[in-house]
């Protein structure tokens, strides 16, 4: 019987992380010929997770460009992709979350009449402009794929409420099966800073921010929020890996800029940034992995948005919205700051997203799908 020919596409950081262990778990399966194709949309950041996770993309399409819009981001990937699904015609395509490569990839292979597996589905906030783009994206994809991997129950009911039924597998997330790998006890980071902080005695605060819908105003109480943090708090150093875009930048430079107490760096590589997630006292952040990250890890989350596509973490209490309205952040922060019974209640709670064995399900699933398996694959409880 001929190997099943499955071809993950992903092109940012994000989506790295969480698929770089999965094409590891295909090609270890004597069944699958594992494909690896990345669009580059985020080049640079995503070349450090393929070095980090040892992975060589068997096709590169190298999209990036300076400034680069939605729209050309689409186009070139699906120019570029039409091609390659001509050439290669696999059995199935994987595309994960919710990126323009993700929505391409998913298009590109429907137009080549190939099924797709979504994995990381059923994600919704009900609010198409909030993430932006990304809630279009990954409903779009929703209605595409054949296969759909959700990493908790709620996400399999949000899909049942579209009226997705077949397909569809609670595998947990791929991103814990990630920090198996890439978080070390006795890891040595590369830069001074980051190898000097005192983890132990000051209350150091990981703080990420990026997010389109948050440019201007929301940006700017965030940012203005986090330095009234720091000089209320002498114990408290914010850390804050600053994103390439310019806007984000100029923002962060704006209002951040020149605190003795706040160390704005440059982006890190996944395993810089998961090992000093393990270390810090606090995570704030408008990224949607961190979400899953920080409590894999027992860190505390308050969420930079105004609503999550990951309430499982809400509801367990591992993480909270703090919005972007400067008011709320500072309160809620402060709280965790000053009251260790409210820090270690949400230190201490039950992380919902997995237990390392998501992408070993996935794989089950796959195989299961095309009968090259006798039984279903478990299903990740949750709890």
């Amino acid at each position: 019987m001929n190997k099943l020919k499955i071809m993950t596409i992903f092109g940012t950081r994000p989506e790295a992380v969480k698929m770089a262990p999965l094409v590891t778990e295909l090609a270890r399966r004597p069944e699958c010929e594992s494909i690896c194709c990345v669009t580059a949309q985020h080049r640079e950041m995503l070349d450090s997770v393929l070095s980090i996770f040892q992975l060589v993309p068997d096709y590169d399409l190298d999209i990036m460009e300076p400034r680069q819009t939605l729209s050309t981001i689409t186009s070139k990937c699906l120019i570029g992709m039409d091609e390659l699904l001509n050439k290669t015609r696999p059995d199935l395509v994987l595309v994960h979350g919710d990126t323009s490569t993700t929505f391409s990839g998913a298009l590109s292979a429907f137009y080549h009449r190939i099924p797709v597996g979504h994995v990381e589905a059923g994600l919704r906030t009900w609010d198409k402009y909030a993430p932006f783009p990304e809630e279009i994206n990954r409903t779009m994809v929703g209605d595409i794929a054949t296969l759909h991997f959700c990493p908790t129950k709620s996400n399999r009911k949000n899909l049942a409420g579209e009226g997705i039924q077949k397909g569809v597998f609670i595998t947990g997330n791929t991103v814990i099966d990630a920090l198996h790998t890439t978080v070390q006890k006795e890891y040595t980071f590369t830069t001074k800073l980051l190898n000097e902080l005192d983890y132990e005695n000051r209350k150091i605060i990981l703080v990420t921010c990026h997010r389109r819908e948050n440019y201007g105003q929301p940006m700017e109480h965030i940012m203005t929020a986090l330095r009234r943090l720091a000089d209320q708090y002498p114990e408290v150093e914010l850390v804050y890996p600053v994103h390439l875009s310019p806007v984000v930048r100029e923002t962060a430079q704006t209002y951040l800029g020149g605190h003795a107490r706040i160390h704005l760096i440059e982006p890190l590589d996944v395993a810089e940034m998961h090992n000093l997630m393990a270390r810090v006292y606090l995570v704030m952040t408008d990224s949607g992995g961190l979400q899953e990250e920080a409590p894999a890890l027992g860190k505390p989350v308050l969420v930079l948005r105004r609503e999550t596509e990951r309430p499982e973490a809400v509801e367990a209490g591992t993480v909270k919205i703090a919005g972007t309205e400067e008011e709320t952040i500072f309160a809620m922060a402060s709280e965790l700051v000053e009251s260790s019974a409210a820090y270690e209640k949400m230190a201490h709670s039950v992380n919902p997203y997995g237990d390392g064995r998501a992408c070993a399900r996935i794989a089950d699933a796959i195989l299961w799908h095309f009968g090259r398996r006798t039984t279903p694959p478990e299903e990740f409880s949750g709890e």
